[in-house]
């Protein structure tokens, strides 16, 4: 570690016990037929939380920490399913404490990862902004276990059917957009909002919080 009281996304990377947890947790929802939520899953929400306040000029430390909560974000799923945010949250408190990170950065990292999932959470800061924008929008095809299981599960059908999901984020329009292409022959795009109309509603939250208007695009389509 570069300073006792500057961890970095690095360091939180090279931690045994973030490494242990990550790759518990996905082995863990696998076995319940949940989509991939490995190393794939928190590098791609690490990167995307970060970079989206980049775009929208926000001090590099923050972007940082947005990041490191994008990592973390998921860790709680190797307690259980159920409540994953909170105990991802209070994990990655004990962990980040044990790397004599700041009480006031880890409260930012803490109180993000608690609000990332719609069911009860808010976009309370920038960095929990960012890190609901970044979660809500990795699906994809390759996050699916068992190709094979899509007629069964609706879930795994719309992520199968996603070829490309990109988001672009546009400082000077002020518009973050949701850029998706659909094998609709695969899956409806109603199944997608039949689905994913809370995680929609959560992300137009997080880009007004952001001081940005939310869109979204599928197959070259805008539909939000």
């Amino acid at each position: 570690m570069n300073d006792k009281n500057y961890v970095t996304l690095k360091d939180v990377k090279e931690n045994p016990i973030v490494k242990s947890f990550i790759f518990a947790s996905n082995e863990y929802l696998g076995s319940i037929g949940y989509t991939e939520h490995g190393f794939r899953h928190t590098t791609i929400v690490s990167e995307l939380a970060g970079n989206i306040l980049k775009y929208l000029e926000y001090p590099q430390r923050i972007c940082e920490l947005a990041s490191i909560a994008g990592y973390l974000h998921d860790i709680g799923n190797v307690i259980n399913r159920k409540d994953h945010g909170q105990s991802s949250a209070l994990l990655a408190m004990e962990i980040l404490d044990n790397m004599n990170m700041p009480p006031e950065e880890i409260a930012i990292i803490i109180s993000a990862i608690g609000n990332h999932e719609e069911e009860i959470g808010e976009p309370i800061s920038p960095v929990a902004a960012a890190l609901i924008l970044a979660d809500k929008s990795d699906v994809n095809k390759n996050r699916v276990r068992n190709p094979k299981m899509i007629s069964l599960d609706i879930h795994d059908r719309i992520n199968y059917a996603v070829e490309r999901n990109f988001l672009e984020v546009s400082k000077e329009k002020k518009i973050i957009s949701l850029n998706l292409d659909i094998d609709t022959k695969i899956s409806s795009i109603i199944e997608y909002f039949e689905i994913f109309l809370s995680r929609l509603v959560m992300c137009r939250r997080a880009a007004n919080y952001l001081g940005c208007k939310f869109e979204m695009i599928i197959n070259s389509q805008k539909v939000l």
